[in-house]
């Protein structure tokens, strides 16, 4: 039995359905190619969780056949500009005000702690600035669903948190869930990878780390539920051994998952390209592996 075709962002993709869509552009020659990905997405019922089409997966797809040779592409009519490439780095000039002041003592005597939603808020651009300064891995722009908040002791910020999608394949995540493809491939977005988490280099309170992070993934449920109308049942993060122990994690009770593979999120050449981390993750409910388990 002959394998699939081409295989894309988690698709098998078969002969019968590269000839469904040479027949498509042939019955449609005038359209474009926004136009014929639509109309793909709409005969094979591709939709996100919200019930937009999956429009941009269908035109990657569609992409990857034609670079392969399988398909013919009408030629491309308008080039977009691309917010992301033309996006400038995080200026220090958006911090230059923020106190740098040493902040130190015990978590009691540090206040109250407010969490704060920053992305698409003016407070966005302070979020991004510090997380470039001063992580050592800077700030990258997050694609698909995020999550930006920053935790504040009083009007000073102390730390942030930066979540995002999770990885759609990840050897020792899903073994400890015990999915099956098809249940991966359908509950995905019901997983959320912590990107980035900053203590500002100036804060200086004895386990302030993994008590925020405690509180963090207690709220981020409700979070994720009121900003894309569904919840997050389990969490992911990675850990370069060579720099961090991941201490506050397993403080506030993350699990040792294993080793990644060193690929990165979107491999598609099955080659190590990075360093080897730790993976880390934390269940948010008793029930999630029934939860992620269900395949619909």
């Amino acid at each position: 039995m002959e394998g699939p075709l081409l295989r894309y962002r988690g698709h098998s993709v078969s002969d019968a359905q590269v000839q469904f869509i040479r027949e498509l552009i042939a019955r449609h020659p005038s359209e474009s190619r926004r136009g014929l990905s639509q109309k793909l997405c709409a005969a094979w019922g591709w939709s996100q969780a919200n019930g937009a089409a999956r429009e941009m997966l269908c035109r990657g797809l569609m992409l990857a056949l034609s670079r392969a040779g399988h398909i013919s592409l009408p030629p491309v009519r308008y080039q977009p500009p691309n917010p992301l490439a033309a996006r400038s780095r995080p200026s220090v000039m958006e911090h230059r005000d923020v106190d740098r002041t040493v902040i130190a003592g015990s978590l009691s005597e540090l206040g109250p702690l407010v969490f704060e939603c920053v992305r698409r808020t003016p407070q966005e651009a302070l979020f991004n600035a510090l997380l470039h300064s001063h992580h050592y891995l800077g700030y990258s722009q997050p694609v698909g669903e995020q999550l930006k908040l920053m935790v504040y002791a009083g009007p000073r910020p102390v730390a942030l948190f930066a979540w995002s999608s999770a990885a759609r394949h990840l050897g020792a995540r899903d073994r400890y869930l015990g999915w099956s493809a098809t249940a991966r491939r359908r509950n995905i977005h019901l997983l959320a990878y912590n990107t980035r988490y900053l203590i500002l280099p100036w804060v200086q309170v004895k386990h302030l780390a993994s008590h925020l992070l405690a509180r963090m993934t207690r709220t981020l449920s409700e979070h994720w539920q009121n900003a894309y109308g569904h919840p997050v049942y389990f969490v992911e993060t990675f850990v370069d051994p060579t720099r961090h122990r991941g201490s506050c994690y397993r403080a506030a009770n993350w699990i040792h998952l294993g080793l990644t593979q060193g690929r990165g999120k979107n491999d598609q050449t099955h080659r190590a390209n990075r360093s080897i981390k730790d993976v880390l993750g934390l269940p948010l409910t008793a029930d999630f592996r029934q939860r992620l388990s269900e395949s619909g």
